[in-house]
């Protein structure tokens, strides 16, 4: 099955937590602190996987989670970093953050890697807490949660060429005759139902992709039929073969079909016209092609406003074979000399991804009636309370200097917390004092 699009779910690993340890050797006097680091968590990392196709493996798994870092031990022992998760992704995915809409990355190229969720570095022991006022700390950090993010998966199918046009316009039959793909056939709309793709080769060397699209029909960029979910994989193609029944047995008019399909790919994205478009004249075996050609070619001079801009019309029958060895020349020169447009290229993206929740402010504070608590939330007051180990009373009193740093004391105050008022941050509650 084609799947094209999906949304899911990615957790990166937490870090290890640190320890408080203490050096016990017979020969060792003076002791000291002695409790390791926590090990690093797994990154999520999308990886591109040159034998996908279809993201059909994420339609029943939309849950994905790194293992988290191993607990630092005595005697200075690091805990053990969890091995990364990596996700095998097919070329041309296009990754969203689905809370902020920003796009997180552009896979395109064979085994391109994009980090998508950064794991937490583990927690520090009571080792990097020594001092000469404190030579003996009872403070340890817990490790950093790894990021958690909610992603949108889209595949836009990466092909040189795209095949658009009507319902049995004949797309599905050129491709099976040009490549060696065996597309589903048959008379009656709508035959193709997912994008097929083929590898053309010339005899002197030169290849290309070819995706045959899903027909589209006249108001597709607005929902209508197949063409508004597979419109997307126009996006990449460099070259567009415009195909035209010229038969005439449906009782169309070729021409109102050419300007209805320019139109829906107009109102889905402008730039789309201003790649090179051959204009492919199909059926030409019939009885009333060559007429209806003649006819078609008089309207489009007729309404062409530049006619340098008119695009070259190649009649071909797929049944005989007429035609198409000069058709597949002629594309192959225009892909030799076009390129995509710098804002049609494959976003730029670093390697890591750094995720910024929608709200990335330091903290809020609200009053909650129904528990008369003061609630502290916040991405960073919330990570520096997950890193604070609470068995530990220095750990508590160094959050609490941290709190104060912040400015949450004077927020308190000034949002008219007074003495003896419960305060709760995540799942802890305390109360405050003056």
């Amino acid at each position: 099955m084609f799947v094209d699009q999906v949304k899911i779910n990615v957790k990166a690993g937490n870090g290890g937590n640190g320890m408080v340890a203490f050096r016990r050797e017979k020969y060792v006097p003076n002791g000291g602190p002695a409790g390791g680091d926590g090990g690093r968590g797994g990154n999520v990392i999308f990886k591109v996987d040159s034998g996908m196709n279809t993201l059909m493996d994420f339609r029943y798994h939309r849950k994905f989670k790194a293992k988290n870092g191993g607990n630092g031990a005595n005697k200075s022992m690091t805990g053990r970093s969890a091995d990364d998760l990596v996700i095998p992704v097919p070329e041309g995915t296009t990754v969203t953050n689905t809370e902020t809409g920003a796009v997180v990355g552009d896979l395109v190229k064979p085994d391109q890697e994009l980090i998508v969720a950064k794991a937490g570095r583990g927690g520090r022991g009571n080792i990097h807490f020594a001092s000469p006022t404190n030579p003996a700390p009872e403070i340890a950090e817990n490790g950093e949660p790894g990021q958690e993010i909610s992603l949108s998966l889209e595949l836009k199918v990466l092909a040189d060429v795209g095949l658009v046009g009507f319902p049995s316009a004949g797309k599905s039959t050129l491709l099976s005759v040009i490549t060696s793909a065996k597309p589903k056939i048959a008379g009656y709309h709508f035959t193709t139902l997912v994008p097929n793709l083929g590898m053309v080769r010339l005899d002197d060397g030169r290849d290309f992709a070819v995706a045959d699209l899903p027909g589209l029909v006249e108001g597709a960029s607005n929902g209508v039929g197949l063409g508004f979910q597979f419109l997307r994989h126009v996006e990449r193609t460099r070259v567009i073969l415009h195909l035209v029944d010229m038969s005439g047995v449906e009782g169309r008019d070729p021409f109102e079909d050419y300007l209805a399909i320019n139109k829906e790919l107009a109102q889905y994205d402008e730039r789309i016209l201003d790649r090179p478009q051959i204009i492919v004249a199909t059926k030409m075996d019939l009885p009333d092609s060559k007429e209806n050609l003649e006819a078609f070619k008089k309207s489009l001079d007729e309404h062409a406003t530049d006619q340098a801009k008119i695009p070259e019309i190649f009649p071909i029958s797929s049944v005989t074979h007429t035609g198409l060895t000069e058709l597949i020349r002629k594309t192959a020169d225009l892909l030799d000399t076009t390129k995509l447009s710098d804002m049609e290229k494959p976003q730029d993206t670093a390697k890591e991804y750094e995720y910024k929740p929608a709200d990335s402010s330091d903290f809020h504070i609200e009053y909650d009636k129904e528990y008369e608590s003061w609630v502290i939330s916040g991405d960073k007051i919330e990570r520096l309370f997950k890193m604070t180990d609470t068995e530990h009373d220095q750990s508590m009193l160094r959050f609490a200097r941290q709190m104060h740093g912040m400015g949450i004391d004077d927020a308190l105050r000034k949002a008219g917390a007074k003495d003896g008022d419960t305060v709760t941050i995540l799942d802890f509650s305390f109360t405050y004092v003056e």
